[in-house]
């Protein structure tokens, strides 16, 4: 009898970046690397309203996320994911856990960013996708 195994999405949890591959409408794949952070059985991720991977991500919701070095060289195999976006206190838990993981990084200098800026930041949850594909 094997034990049981883990959710691949939350091991990228252990990784300080992962690579974020959204689509664009015609199809053609953008990488880029985000942080994530994971709780129970729940991997989350940030960016904001202005970014292009939050608007490719209002059209299709498909990704493939694969662990990666900061600069978003994939370093292990793309998971089929979907992302969606986060309202009220699924926001809020998500903002935290990150804040929390990344505290130079996120909460130090993305949120300063985004602040001084003025962009909206977001947080998406990403699950894996069903054999049908959603």
């Amino acid at each position: 009898m094997t034990g049981p195994t883990r959710d691949p999405l939350l091991a990228l949890g252990d990784h300080w970046a992962v690579r974020l591959t959204t689509f664009r409408r015609h199809g053609t794949p953008v990488a880029t690397p985000v942080n994530v952070a994971v709780a129970g059985d729940r991997a989350f991720f940030r960016t904001y309203e202005e970014a292009g991977k939050f608007k490719r991500l209002r059209n299709n919701p498909r990704v493939l996320v694969a662990p990666s070095t900061p600069r978003g060289k994939a370093t292990g195999p793309d998971i089929e994911a979907r992302a969606t976006l986060l309202t009220g206190d699924d926001d809020a838990l998500a903002a935290r856990l990150i804040d929390e993981k990344h505290r130079i990084f996120q909460r130090g200098l993305v949120r300063t960013a985004h602040r001084v800026r003025r962009y909206t930041t977001r947080h998406f949850e990403l699950r894996p996708l069903d054999e049908s594909g959603r």
